[in-house]
């Protein structure tokens, strides 16, 4: 590609190189959300075969979520000490091995020891790939990436439940987490090929494109000595913006988790259906991640205020959530329900991107640890929400879980209100 300058000298444009590290964390999120998926649009099968209660599946639900939040900082801490060229295929390996082990488990304790040993490898993707893009996305593209990487992840999420499905119905609901972890194993090799923790260091990337990266994001360390923990931990911003994302993450879990059995136990929908249904949430969401980060990116560059812009987009997509879940819950259409809630996770997702991206914005160098922080309190919340839900389920019905969830997104509504996306932490 060249361009040609005033004087008539042709130059050469910048390469692409950051545009491929994208489409490689887009395929690492698209991997993390069908391995987790996969387990409850099979639970209709396992509890069948394993005989298995509607509790004992929900503390194997919260076995992963366990393990998942207990190491999100460790998982950052590595990113950010030995880069994320090494860091993301070592987790990436780990979490598709427990994947592949969790079709030889045998019992409740098994399944949630492996589902635990899952959760620690996961738990280090998202602020390790976090902390990877923040060497090589410009600002004004940081909303736009961690928006469609988190719709890349709803993608995967979607297209679980029919393919669970289908492989349950032809070979037994073993062999999805088989196949699923070969997956993973192969995005590993071709993620350790490519990447490299900063442009300066990557064969396929021009002066052009090193100097657009570096005019506008500065020169990143490949890896850092040492984290400021006092600095981090005294952000005000960040413990609000780590508040808002435990509503998000105890509200979106219930999607994730158990909305193929909420469709087939309480909505009548046979197992085929079942997986239709529950992957149209999970779409209208992808398409809510894209429009949340990319709007909030539009309104930073347009009026030149990213507190704003971050605030506003994160507050309509609680108040959204909020509003459409209670339809969802009472009314007596199960179609309906379903449209719904599609409109509900649509708002759920759209606080993601932005989300996401504040991190990248109050960070810096350290993204990854500052991710990792917040996505530990988003991950608490999904860790208590499936527990929650099965309890409140055998002693009320599947109304009130879902009353619970338009509770605190009105509550995470009211968090995004005090971020503050244009203070840095150091």
């Amino acid at each position: 590609m060249t361009q040609t300058t005033s004087t008539g000298h042709a130059t050469v444009g910048p390469t692409h190189a950051r545009h491929v590290v994208l489409a490689l964390v887009v395929g690492a999120y698209m991997i993390t959300y069908m391995d987790r998926v996969n387990l409850a649009s099979a639970v209709p099968v396992i509890q069948r075969d394993l005989g298995f209660s509607m509790i004992t599946i929900g503390w194997i639900f919260a076995a992963f979520r366990w393990g998942y939040a207990f190491f999100q900082i460790p998982g950052g801490w590595m990113g950010d000490r030995i880069g994320g060229r090494r860091a993301l295929s070592l987790v990436v390996i780990w979490w598709s091995i427990f994947t592949s082990l969790t079709a030889f488990t045998w019992n409740a304790l098994s399944m949630g020891i492996c589902r635990f040993f899952f959760g620690m490898g996961e738990a280090g993707a998202f602020p390790i790939a976090t902390r990877s893009l923040s060497s090589w996305m410009l600002p004004t593209e940081r909303g736009f990436a961690q928006g469609l990487t988190h719709a890349a992840s709803r993608v995967g999420a979607a297209l679980t439940p029919p393919l669970v499905v289908l492989l349950m119905i032809r070979f037994g609901w073993r062999t999805p987490f088989f196949l699923f972890g070969l997956i993973g194993l192969c995005w590993s090799v071709a993620w350790y090929w490519y990447y490299r923790d900063t442009p300066a260091e990557h064969l396929f990337t021009n002066v052009a494109e090193r100097s657009l990266i570096e005019d506008s994001a500065g020169v990143r360390p490949a890896r850092t000595q040492t984290v400021p923990w006092g600095s981090i931990l005294r952000s005000h911003s960040l413990w609000t913006l780590s508040l808002m994302y435990f509503c998000y993450g105890y509200s979106i879990d219930i999607y994730l988790d158990w909305f193929p059995k909420y469709l087939n136990d309480h909505r009548g929908f046979n197992l085929t259906q079942m997986g239709f249904y529950a992957s149209l949430p999970l779409l209208a969401g992808a398409a809510g991640d894209l429009f949340g980060g990319t709007v909030s990116d539009r309104c930073a560059r347009r009026f030149g205020n990213l507190k704003l812009a971050r605030r506003a987009v994160a507050l309509a997509g609680f108040v959204l959530a909020a509003i459409f879940i209670l339809p969802a819950t009472f009314t007596s259409h199960s179609t309906a329900s379903v449209l719904y809630s599609c409109v509900a996770v649509f708002g759920l997702e759209v606080t993601v991107g932005v989300a996401w991206a504040i991190p990248l914005d109050i960070g810096g160098e350290y993204a990854g640890t500052v991710a990792s922080v917040m996505n530990t309190f988003g991950n608490l919340g999904s860790a208590v929400s499936p527990v929650l839900l099965a309890y409140l389920v055998r002693s009320h019905g599947w109304n009130v879980p879902f009353l619970v969830c338009s509770i605190l997104c009105i509550v995470g509504a009211l968090f995004s209100l005090a971020i503050d996306a244009d203070r840095q932490i150091v």
